[in-house]
């Protein structure tokens, strides 16, 4: 009998068996996505929050034209800015949508991960109002406002 190229060529048989075949329960469905997608959401902020702190002046006189200078001047700057910012909320809409996952399906039961995760989203709320709010070594109002809601 033919077996599939894709179990019997030696590489293919590796893919085959980390995604196809993967041993997992049928219970599965699309709300076990989201952490996949926050790891992917967290390599895209950083990677662009790097490149961005590149070309970003922190001084409160030349923070404007430095973020000016990123969208005009730096090859396709205009498409890191708009990724890092719009990915933030991405970001933030995979969490809470993680979250709602774990409490639809009752993972508040076990206490100790559930205490590691409420951990977690603290500290990705802090970061979040530290690299929101102080960004020109002043207090944004605003920013404030948008983090704390």
């Amino acid at each position: 009998m033919n077996k599939p190229m894709r179990i019997k060529h030696p590489i293919l048989s590796i893919v085959n068996s980390a995604l196809v075949d993967l041993p997992a329960p049928s219970n599965i469905s699309a709300w076990w996505n989201f952490g996949s997608l926050l790891f992917l959401c967290l390599m895209i902020q950083i990677l662009t929050g790097l490149f961005l702190a590149m070309h970003y002046t922190a001084d409160i006189n030349l923070a404007f034209n430095s973020v000016n200078h990123i969208c005009r001047d730096v090859n396709y700057g205009w498409l890191l800015r708009t990724m890092h910012a719009n990915g933030a909320s991405f970001f933030f809409i995979c969490i809470y949508l993680h979250v709602g996952r774990g409490m639809y399906y009752g993972s508040y039961l076990f206490t100790p991960t559930w205490l590691v995760g409420v951990l977690i989203l603290f500290l990705v709320m802090g970061t979040a109002f530290m690299g929101y709010v102080l960004p020109w070594g002043q207090m944004s109002f605003w920013g404030a406002t948008v983090i704390t809601n």
